[in-house]
């Protein structure tokens, strides 16, 4: 009986999470959606708690429900203060967090998979289950490499890493690396494996990746970088929830990463950069090499007086505002600039771009 209520907590709150992720299209539906589905992971947190197999000592659960409130606080009140400008840096700082709970998980299921079983529990895992391996070390490099790469990010916008750092042939470094966890997961898995040194080897090279990965990339490509960081975690949870038979936490992780996947193929796509370049280490290169090569030309600033008699003889104008914008705190010289237009006759217009005006004081006018 407790098992049928589980799936059904566990179905609505898939539910929700895919309309919560429906609404989110929408501005206007955008906070109840995620309110919406917020109430379904709560749902599915406690579920998992309380119809848990097995006995749970008063001590787990204390320390569980501690760990929850800490955590609830501590990112109630994060999100509270931060400012919307810091909001990716927020995001890539979540999403790190996330990638570090599925490389816990793999770090911890590991022993499960390759000691004896000693009850029920570990006997679940089907031990040195060849399958159950390959999900659990997938699910701790994809983790872990998300983690590094998602803290780099977030280094790189909060001013930390200011300049992208480039090692000599960065991109066969870090396609060699990426090439060789593949390759030594699968040794593991085929060799069935139960020597804790491997896994850490993996794990520390990993995080190795993660952070080569993003290093080379510059501050102003991270909103993308974030993105297909972002469905890592979901690949990463979605390992998860196949290892435990856990229905909510499989189609969360699986939302997760499609969504993250689409937004990061949209994003390249309005960049004119193909992912394939962003998965092997080139992306952002273009912009590196210019600034290498040193200011072309010269550099005149304007205000919204000048920039309005140069677009005086436009029929229309449309302003393409970015996150760029919002750093730079110029929606009252956007404002000024649209008032001085619009009364000598000019439509102004704004349209939405997903990675226009991404450098500070950066702003697109067509």
């Amino acid at each position: 009986m407790n098992l049928e209520i589980q799936h059904i907590i566990y179905l609505a709150s898939s539910v929700t999470f895919i309309l919560g992720l429906k609404m989110l299209s929408n501005a206007k539906t955008a906070k109840k959606g995620n309110s919406l589905a917020a109430v379904g992971m709560i749902a599915a947190i406690f579920t998992a708690i309380v119809f848990h197999d097995g006995a749970v000592s008063p001590l787990v659960y204390g320390l569980i429900f501690g760990a929850i409130a800490i955590g609830t606080v501590v990112g109630w009140l994060t999100a509270k203060r931060v400012q919307m400008t810091k909001m990716p840096e927020l995001v890539s700082l979540f999403n790190g967090m996330g990638g570090a709970c599925a490389a816990l998980i793999g770090l911890v299921e590991f022993h499960h998979n390759t000691s004896n079983p000693t009850n029920m529990a570990e006997f679940h895992h089907n031990t040195s289950n060849p399958t159950n391996m390959a999900v659990i070390l997938a699910g701790m490099v994809i983790g872990s490499v998300s983690f590094s790469g998602s803290m780099v990010a977030w280094a790189k916008l909060n001013g930390t890493l200011k300049n992208a750092i480039r090692l000599p042939q960065y991109n066969l470094i870090n396609t060699a690396i990426m090439f060789g966890l593949f390759a030594y997961a699968a040794w593991m898995v085929w060799a069935g494996t139960a020597d804790e040194m491997h896994l850490y080897i993996l794990f520390f090279a990993s995080i190795a990746y993660g952070i080569l990965f993003v290093l080379p990339i510059g501050g102003a490509d991270m909103p993308v970088v974030i993105s297909l960081l972002n469905s890592f975690t979901g690949l990463a949870a979605a390992f998860g929830g196949f290892l435990y038979g856990n229905q909510v936490m499989l189609t969360g992780g699986i939302l997760v990463g499609s969504a993250g996947t689409l937004l990061t193929l949209v994003m390249c796509k309005a960049m004119n950069r193909p992912l394939f370049n962003v998965i092997f280490g080139a992306f952002g290169a273009g912009t590196t090499a210019a600034s290498e090569a040193g200011p072309q030309g010269n550099v005149k600033e304007v205000g919204p007086s000048d920039l309005a008699v140069q677009l005086n003889y436009s029929k229309k104008v449309i302003i393409v505002p970015g996150y760029g914008l919002a750093v730079a705190q110029a929606q009252h010289v956007i404002k000024e600039l649209e008032t001085i237009l619009e009364s000598r006759g000019v439509e102004v217009s704004y349209a939405i771009h997903p990675v226009a005006g991404r450098m500070p004081g950066h702003m697109n006018v067509l």
